[in-house]
């Protein structure tokens, strides 16, 4: 279990991801032990405690010792650091948090080399079966979402999720204010532009905001677990190589709610559907381990020439493209692509039921959506 590998590697343990993912729920796994010791810092009598006696109340503890909400009292953490260096370490300690500002400034300063980071999404295709795969992508993965009764319960879920994180997360993990209207039009804004160039500037003209405020929102709500920028690839080609970063919204369902996609026919009959495929791909890639999100880009030239993902993998720069067609065919801008980037390896990822190589030397490869966990074992040999 990655937690208990964590444990075993450093005395802190940042498990993070956006709020109602499960963190709780996972660490709950620990809660009946009688080493564990557990403080939700919602709760006032917990955090009062720690509030007015954190030394005398968490130095004598032995064993876990779980702090559920930690970006709630950020001035535990220079605490935290002296109880972490202790010689004898005789606590281990699991900080659970939904990403702020403040939380990672705090462990990226207070805790450095002192803790192993572990970022937490909603289900992946591993955990749900590839028979899940039409209910994953339209409900995406937070589980109160994906394992309601019906989808129009599931999508009444997610209302209730959106208008939460606009009026009361998202104010309090950024210093700066738009009214809720306008975080509203935001949003529907990054819906809309999803796979697609967005900046803040174009953004903003939208809003009648100051692109300086949009860009803040839009750095906050990528540390908060909800949008993914991926960045332009640095190819060294002599081409007019696009360089504005493309934004996704990381949950498909939280995506398909702004977009006002209630069914799995919505769904695939929309002109979103081509978008929503790819960054629900690229999730599930991150997701089960295939490529690290830290060296994911996008290419894509003037001329036409794109590829949807190039990534790191096994020490080589490979690409990925994404295609909701019951039958992958090679492109003219992929094979232009690949052939800029001088990629060794292509996958088309689809839908379909089987994996098979696109052309004589397997350069370029069909990568059936069920195979992407083979993909990730493949990695990790």
């Amino acid at each position: 279990m990655q937690l208990e590998k964590a444990f075993r590697a450093a005395p802190v343990t940042l498990l993070l991801g956006p709020r109602q993912c499960g963190k709780t729920t996972l660490a709950r796994n620990f809660e009946g032990r009688s080493d564990t010791h557990w403080f939700d810092l919602h709760n006032y009598l917990h955090r009062s405690q720690l509030e007015d006696n954190p030394m005398g109340i968490l130095s004598p503890l032995r064993g876990l010792v779980v702090l559920d909400e930690v970006q709630v009292l950020p001035n535990l953490f220079p605490l935290l650091r002296v109880l972490a260096d202790r010689p004898e370490q005789p606590a281990r300690f699991l900080l659970l948090g939904s990403a702020s500002p403040d939380l990672n400034r705090h462990s990226a300063e207070t805790l450095a080399g002192r803790n192993h980071r572990i970022e937490m999404s909603g289900f992946s295709a591993g955990e749900v079966g590839v028979a899940q795969q039409a209910r994953l992508w339209l409900r995406g993965g937070f589980p109160k979402s994906f394992t309601s009764p019906d989808d129009g319960l599931s999508y009444k879920w997610r209302t209730d999720f959106i208008s939460d994180f606009l009026e009361r997360d998202l104010p309090a993990l950024v210093d700066l204010r738009l009214d809720s209207g306008r975080l509203r039009r935001l949003l529907l804004l990054l819906a809309s532009h999803h796979g697609q160039a967005a900046n803040a500037s174009a953004l903003g003209r939208d809003l009648g905001a100051d692109p300086k405020t949009v860009q803040r929102y839009l750095d906050v709500m990528e540390g908060a677990y909800m949008a993914r920028s991926l960045p332009p690839f640095s190819a060294n080609v002599a081409k007019r190589v696009r360089k504005t970063p493309r934004t996704y919204l990381r949950d498909t369902g939280i995506l398909h709610t702004l977009l006002g996609l209630e069914t799995i026919e919505q769904l695939t009959t929309s002109g979103r559907m081509g978008f929503s495929w790819e960054g629900f791909c690229i999730e599930q890639l991150v997701a089960e381990g295939v490529v690290d999100a830290r060296d994911c880009f996008h290419y894509s030239v003037q001329s036409g020439a794109e590829m949807d993902l190039v990534a790191r993998r096994n020490g080589k720069w490979v690409g990925f493209e994404f295609k909701h067609n019951a039958v992958p065919k090679q492109t003219k801008s992929m094979r232009v692509a690949a052939d800029d980037l001088e990629l060794k390896q292509v996958y088309l990822v689809y839908p379909g039921p089987d994996s098979f190589p696109m052309d004589p030397d397997g350069r370029f490869q069909a990568l059936a959506w069920k195979d992407i966990s083979t993909l990730a074992d493949a990695s990790r040999v």
